[in-house]
């Protein structure tokens, strides 16, 4: 693959430029190294007046004042960027220039460790290093340390600096370098490796995949390379394949642990829970008591108990994983989302007080705001419950880029190309399987529920949220950026019969891997595929429908006060979660317009108040018999890894039904916002 086959052109990745800030440090960084220090720290001066949290700024003023034999002032200057920009290697070999200014090895070789392992494209810091363990007579860490610089003197210098950046985070001008380089020296494995994880830090994934593939193809045994495109075949949610390539990298380290938390992760999104559970405690077991990596081990661990239902030991770890991290806040979140966990008095002081640490990050102060949003819920004390789901929704709404344009536009395309005449046309294009049953809708609206009703019958077998159609119907739509004028839908009306045969295939081929069962039907319960009901009928014209419908204020309050793991990022704000409730109304009566008959709505309220009623309602529509294990449907085992998943081990209750009317006082803009929706959702 030439270099030219990467990343050029995509309107994603923009050429990088410095800014005038940038220009700025430039200048006194050329005062640095002119060794005009005073001249440089009264320029950094006026610029930390301006801009006190500026990295750069803070970084070239300790460097400035170590030079001037100010240590004392130069580690109060890092202490300071060390609380701002934690992730920040070069700070840390600062401070271990100062510590050897000190005569302090010991410290000095902490401070460059902790330096390299943020990144390893530090020559400094690795020479350093092997300075300073000859210097203490630590022969095996100084041939260690050794190896590193001779490792790193091999490497063209663009590659090396673009590596540097790319480590501490500055994709512009790392992306400009590597680029530049490929571009005029041709394919170079090291440059298309670091050109691959670029893609992956910038979602660009079909790309990065390429890139990390040649690389890999260009030096096999390089299992670093291997282990980058196992991430991206992993991002692109190809994961039988990311395994097997993480299987290739065990084969050659067993023990790697960066490794196995891959292959896990890998076999966690395959469905294979019961698998990993053992080789997470093995984990466990390798790391002294208190190491901070135990704490996500342990929050993993609890994952896949959970998803196999079994509950007391889940919520065991995940207590564990707070007791290595207060203010773990995906921990305590994970606790709430149980949906049947109560917190008690002393749980809600705590996680008070870790959201109120100054140390404590945004993710996890935002976790935090929705797990105190539920415990007081539980409390029955509304008007604090309400303040932190508020919180919490405006903590990630600001980390989102969410446009609520984008499925505007996706209803009315469809709706322009996927009329009546569009389908009749095509009428038996396809493939004639009638395997999968469809689930959709949006979150919280009882598909959970009626997947476990479905997966309780002897001849339906439950999955999970399937992305194969939301994969495919992204690699139709491409890279175009006009988000006014997007390729998909209107691509379908250029595709032939063979093509949609071809599609319909290769979904049956890629969801054959989470089916472990000879049962004849298989569930894909992915609620967004809503958007996507031309494609699938055109794909799999005997597939079964299932629009999973929840009364609009429940529904919506119940996506607002949900914290979703990934996607949903129309839920973090009322008006945009009343604005894609309309708009899915919208679709959904599209689509049942122009396929008549092809789908079946099963309205959540129903389900509730008349249970058998609706089982054999939903079971006639899939052609298949009743069965009485479906009235029973919590007590059939099986992984469930939704934010329902303890709540449908039980039997059905009316409780959820109204649970919205308790923030009523609150919910004014909702009902304002959703206007005849709150009336028409039914029809």
């Amino acid at each position: 693959m030439s270099a030219q086959a990467g990343l050029p052109g995509d309107p994603q990745l923009p050429a990088w430029s410095p800014s005038p800030v940038e220009l700025e440090l430039n200048g006194i960084r050329e005062l640095t190294k002119a060794h005009r220090h005073d001249e440089a720290l009264s320029a950094l001066d006026g610029l930390l007046a301006r801009l006190p949290q500026n990295r750069d700024a803070l970084y070239l003023q300790a460097m400035n004042l170590r030079y001037l034999d100010r240590i004392p002032e130069s580690l109060d200057v890092l202490a300071r960027l060390q609380q701002l920009h934690p992730r920040y290697s070069r700070l840390y070999q600062e401070r271990g220039h100062c510590q050897v200014a000190l005569r302090d090895a010991p410290r000095a070789i902490e401070a460059f460790l902790q330096a390299v392992n943020i990144n390893p494209a530090l020559p400094a810091s690795w020479d350093m290093l092997q300075r300073l363990y000859t210097l203490t007579s630590d022969n095996a860490n100084a041939a260690t340390a050794a190896e590193h610089v001779a490792i790193l003197r091999k490497l063209p210098p663009q590659i090396l600096q673009a590596g540097s950046f790319f480590c501490d985070g500055e994709l512009g001008p790392a992306e400009s370098i590597v680029r530049a380089y490929l571009l005029e020296h041709g394919d170079h494995v090291e440059g298309m490796r670091l050109l691959g994880r670029i893609g992956l830090e910038r979602d660009v994934l079909d790309d990065a995949e390429v890139l990390l593939e040649s690389a890999v193809r260009l030096a096999p045994e390089y299992r670093a390379a291997r282990a980058d495109y196992a991430r991206a075949l992993y991002r692109r949610q190809k994961y039988l394949q990311a395994r097997e390539e993480q299987q290739k990298l065990l084969a050659l380290e067993p023990d790697n642990r960066d490794y196995l938390k891959q292959y896990a992760a890998s076999c966690v999104m395959l469905g294979q829970h019961a698998s990993i559970i053992e080789l997470y405690r093995r984990l466990l077991d390798g790391l002294p008591p208190g190491d901070p990596e135990a704490a996500d081990l342990h929050l993993w661990l609890a994952h896949a108990l959970k998803t196999l239902g079994r509950q007391p030991q889940a919520v065991d770890s995940y207590h564990a994983a707070i007791a290595i991290r207060e203010n773990f806040g995906e921990a305590w979140w994970s606790l709430a989302n149980l949906k049947t966990y109560r917190f008690t008095d002393d749980h809600i002081r705590r996680m008070r007080e870790a959201e109120a640490l100054p140390a404590t990050q945004d993710e996890d102060r935002c976790h935090l705001s929705f797990a105190l949003g539920k415990a007081l819920e539980d409390q029955q004390d509304y008007a604090g419950s309400w303040q932190c789901y508020e919180r919490g929704n405006a903590q990630k709404h600001a980390q989102i880029r969410y446009l609520p344009e984008v499925a505007e536009v996706n209803t009315r395309l469809s709706k322009q190309v996927c009329t009546r005449e569009f389908f009749e046309t095509r009428a038996g294009w396809g493939v004639t399987d009638p395997d999968p049953i469809f689930i959709l809708g949006l979150p919280r609206s009882g598909s959970t529920l009626i997947e476990q009703i479905l997966a309780s019958h002897s001849r339906v077998e439950g999955t999970q949220e399937l992305a194969d159609i939301l994969r495919i119907a992204m690699e139709l739509r491409g890279r175009t950026a006009d988000l006014a004028n997007p390729r998909f839908p209107g691509i379908l009306a250029e595709l032939g019969q063979d093509d949609f045969r071809r599609l319909g295939e290769r979904y049956m081929h890629d969801t054959r891997v989470f089916r472990a069962t000879d049962r004849p039907f298989f569930i894909d319960k992915m609620p967004n595929n809503f958007r996507y009901l031309g494609l699938i009928h055109l794909m799999l014209p005997n597939a079964k429908i299932i629009d999973a419908r929840r009364e609009p204020m429940a529904c919506c309050f119940g996506n607002f006060k949900q914290l979703f793991s990934s996607g949903q990022e129309f839920s973090y704000s009322i008006a945009d979660i009343a604005r894609y409730y309309r708009t899915y109304l919208d679709l959904m009566r599209h689509w049942n317009q122009v396929l008549p008959g092809r789908i079946l709505t099963v309205q959540h309220e129903d389900v509730v108040v008349d249970l058998e009623g609706s089982v054999r309602r939903i079971l006639d529509f899939c052609g298949l018999p009743f069965e009485p294990s479906c009235l029973q449907f919590h007590k059939t085992e099986r992984s469930v890894r939704t934010a329902s998943s303890e709540q449908v081990r039980r039997p059905i209750s009316r409780e959820g039904l109204e649970q919205w009317r308790n923030y009523d006082a609150w919910l004014g803009p909702l009902r304002d916002a959703l206007g005849d929706a709150l009336a028409r959702y039914r029809d």
